[in-house]
């Protein structure tokens, strides 16, 4: 066998097995009553608070889920919780792996592929980001429109199963129309200005410079993150309707003051928390309407 078709064997075997891990996961949880028709919500950094709007709820950290990745990142709890936010259900991670962590394409989608083997009929996404666009302020929030994937990677490399998705997926409308007016009309709702625009996916862990800053504006890229693409690539192949939020928690390198830090991400995140949440719980009550209403 020639060294290519070995690695093209090799790839095809860990996506198999990458999907046959997520079906186990889901097994077990379903065993335990956790599954049905919701929303899926990922929680990024500094973002976790939201999770405290979820009534009745059930919560079980990742190291009790089979095969789930671990985080370890601050600001991301590394818990699943199955509850409430009014009548919407709703499956919701407290953080994510990255790619930066040392995680595979197909670990960093492992949870987003949970959610949508438990019953989510729709994923809602969120990010912290750092503002690209002028006129961005610290603690602002963005609808992600469209993407840029900087990340070298793709999720959906190696093996395809017909019976999963496609083998090549059209990513023109990645972000679903109806969640973005759903999110739209949430955060009016509630009183909340958000922004519209266009996320880049960056592999960190370091932050950009600000040739890259200046690069990525030329590109058309409003904010600047490490995650979140890789989702939605996974999502759309599985045909879940996905949106994304991202909290801008910092200025990008070059447009700010001072050295940038994680816990400048998380204290800004935090600082955001109540329009944040505000905005997502709307957002998911909207959404559960349109997918998941009877």
């Amino acid at each position: 066998m020639s060294e290519n078709g070995g690695l093209s064997e090799n790839r095809g075997l860990a996506a198999e097995l990458a999907w046959a891990e997520v079906q186990q996961a889901a097994f077990e949880l379903k065993r335990r009553g956790i599954e049905g028709s919701s929303v899926g919500v990922v929680l990024g950094s500094g973002l976790g608070q939201f999770s405290h709007e979820l009534s009745a709820a059930v919560t079980m950290d990742y190291e009790a889920i089979p095969h789930m990745p671990r985080v370890s990142v601050a600001g991301h709890g590394g818990k699943l919780s199955w509850g409430q936010v009014g009548k919407a259900h709703v499956l919701c991670l407290q953080g994510r792996a990255h790619l930066y962590e040392g995680n595979s394409p197909s670990s960093v989608v492992f949870g987003v592929r949970l959610l949508a083997q438990l019953g989510a009929r729709a994923v809602l996404l969120t990010n912290a980001a750092g503002g690209i666009r002028a006129g961005f302020s610290v603690g602002d929030l963005m609808l992600i429109r469209d993407h840029i994937n900087l990340l070298g990677s793709n999720p959906l490399t190696g093996a395809n199963d017909e019976e999963i998705g496609p083998r090549f997926v059209d990513l023109t409308q990645a972000y679903d129309v109806r969640l973005c007016e759903a999110a739209l009309r949430g955060a009016l709702d509630v009183g909340v200005s958000i922004h519209e625009g266009v996320y880049a996916a960056m592999p960190g862990p370091s932050y950009e410079t600000p040739a890259e800053i200046r690069m990525l504006k030329m590109l058309g890229a409003d904010a600047v993150g490490m995650s979140t693409v890789p989702e939605v690539i996974a999502l759309n192949h599985l045909g879940v309707p996905v949106g994304a939020l991202s909290c801008i928690t910092n200025l990008a390198a070059g447009l700010g003051k001072g050295r940038l830090s994680h816990e400048e991400v998380a204290q800004a995140a935090a600082q955001s928390s109540d329009r944040f949440r505000h905005v997502l719980a709307r957002w998911v009550e909207r959404s559960y309407e349109i997918y998941c209403g009877r």
